[in-house]
């Protein structure tokens, strides 16, 4: 179907213009398409589809409680009402693949891998996978390299939250987290820690080895939770080109100074900081330390952190509407969306800001279909626009 929508203001580089924007064949066009349907978007922004490229929140889904599981098919599903509903056009799930047992089990990877795979072209969200392979998971890393493989090819990012557990200490304040979303006991978890680290010789030629592959075979990669400059200068030389929540603002700094992109999440803009005591990333964004926001474990927070950084009549609303939209979507190699420019595909959101503190979508559309519409208001078809009218 084509669409021409009417009466918006519309996100460009230059800031928001009211105008009219064209769509034909789910791609954005300079030229008006025959038999379009009119959308009315008087009072309502129009901007393009948040790309979200590390969310973990269908999680919840699936063990809303520990030990409560739900079929992954109906939490897929779920997810995917959430993510349109609020603007996100392009999702990765981040698909935790660990050497704990339970939730972030291989088990539980290829069974949500399997059902996206199944479910993928029935999703309304364009719905990818994000691979978090911790580099202890030695047993299962033959299987996160066939991965690499699939088609939208993943994007893998390497994670140690295992070194960080023994080593300073946090697995004290949180083994009763780990061990319950395990579904063993503190002691149980306590000896299968105590297994992999004595395996940590072995952990930085796995690295070596995943990163190979993943640069062989075109995924992109990111390195999270970087604790320092040092870190950041290993990872890039593996071909990490992002900092995915670093640790420090050394480590950010170091990023940035090389042109690379750092990641944090949106819900710490939300909630005014890091709920783990990481780099507020508000102030992140402020020192120009921070290129790209995604939802991480809550699905609203990209829209509304963007409306807490800025607001529509902002000098900088396109700088920091690009942190959740043109930014991730280059990081994550699709240059196909992110912008409203003719010729890309035709993602985007209508959203009512006129209570800026809680933006609404009106609407969302991807690749030029309405996936998502809640007080949308349409005009009839109208016929081929007649030259000089």
């Amino acid at each position: 179907m084509n669409w021409h929508i009417q009466g918006g203001r519309i996100l460009t580089d230059r800031g928001l213009e009211t105008a009219d924007l064209s769509i034909a064949g789910g791609i954005l066009s300079e030229i008006q398409a025959a038999h379009a349907s009119i959308i009315d978007a008087d009072g309502l922004l129009v901007l393009p589809g948040i790309v979200d490229i590390h969310g973990d929140g269908f999680e919840r889904q699936i063990m809303p409680r520990p030990g409560v599981r739900f079929d992954t098919a109906l939490a897929l599903k779920d997810t995917d009402r959430q993510l349109v509903a609020n603007g996100v056009t392009t999702a990765f799930h981040g698909v935790t693949v660990s050497w704990e047992p339970g939730l972030r089990s291989l088990e539980a990877a290829k069974q949500l891998i399997g059902a996206l795979c199944d479910l993928r072209d029935t999703l309304s969200c364009d719905t990818r996978v994000h691979l978090r392979w911790e580099t202890f998971a030695l047993d299962q890393m033959a299987q996160v390299i066939q991965w690499l493989s699939l088609w939208p090819r993943p994007i893998i990012a390497l994670n140690d939250h295992t070194t960080g557990s023994v080593l300073n200490g946090t697995i004290a304040r949180k083994i009763g987290q780990m061990a319950e979303r395990s579904g063993l006991s503190r002691e149980q978890y306590m000896a299968l820690l105590d297994q992999i680290w004595s395996r940590r010789a072995d952990v930085a030629i796995a690295i070596g080895k995943l990163a190979a592959t993943a640069r062989a075979n075109g995924n992109v990669l990111l390195a999270h939770d970087e604790a320092s400059p040092e870190e950041r200068m290993y990872f890039r030389g593996l071909g990490a080109k992002a900092s995915e929540f670093p640790l420090t603002l050394e480590t950010a700094k170091a990023a940035r100074q090389m042109g690379e992109d750092v990641i944090l999440g949106a819900p710490n803009v939300v909630r005014g900081g890091s709920h783990n005591g990481a780099l507020n990333a508000t102030e992140a964004i402020r020192a120009g330390l921070c290129t790209v926001l995604t939802s991480d474990y809550h699905y609203p927070s990209p829209l509304h952190a963007a409306f807490r950084l800025s607001s529509p009549g902002a000098s900088d609303f396109p700088m920091i509407w690009n942190l959740v939209s043109a930014n991730p979507a280059r990081v994550a190699g699709l240059d196909d969306r992110g912008l409203l420019v003719a010729g890309r595909r035709a993602d985007l959101i209508l959203v009512d800001a006129g209570d800026p503190e809680h933006p609404r979508v009106v609407a969302t559309m991807v690749h030029g279909q309405i996936v998502y519409s809640s007080g949308l208001s349409r005009k009839p078809t109208v016929g081929t626009p007649i030259a000089g009218e």
